[in-house]
């Protein structure tokens, strides 16, 4: 896990789940597996799938992965302050 140098704004916040989430949409590789993207948003599947449909898919939002990998602190990018 990646930690923080510091706690982010919310607009770096949004830079870095925004820059990630544009990865994740080209192809770029998850740092979550499956199993936990169908865990988390298990029902957001079942609502959509029904039961037995949310135990084979998994969410395919890259923002919503982006977010979850950002929670947990997954993504390898942080910001260097310009300090004045």
């Amino acid at each position: 896990m990646v930690e923080p140098a510091r706690p982010h704004t919310r607009f770096e916040r949004a830079r870095i789940i925004g820059a990630r989430a544009l990865q994740i949409s080209m192809g770029a590789p998850l740092y979550v597996t499956e199993q936990n993207l169908r865990e988390e948003f298990r029902e957001e599947l079942v609502s959509l799938y029904g039961v037995d449909e949310a135990n084979v898919r998994f969410v395919l939002d890259p923002l919503k992965i982006a977010l979850l990998e950002y929670e947990r602190n997954l993504i390898p990018i942080d910001v260097d302050p310009h300090e004045d």
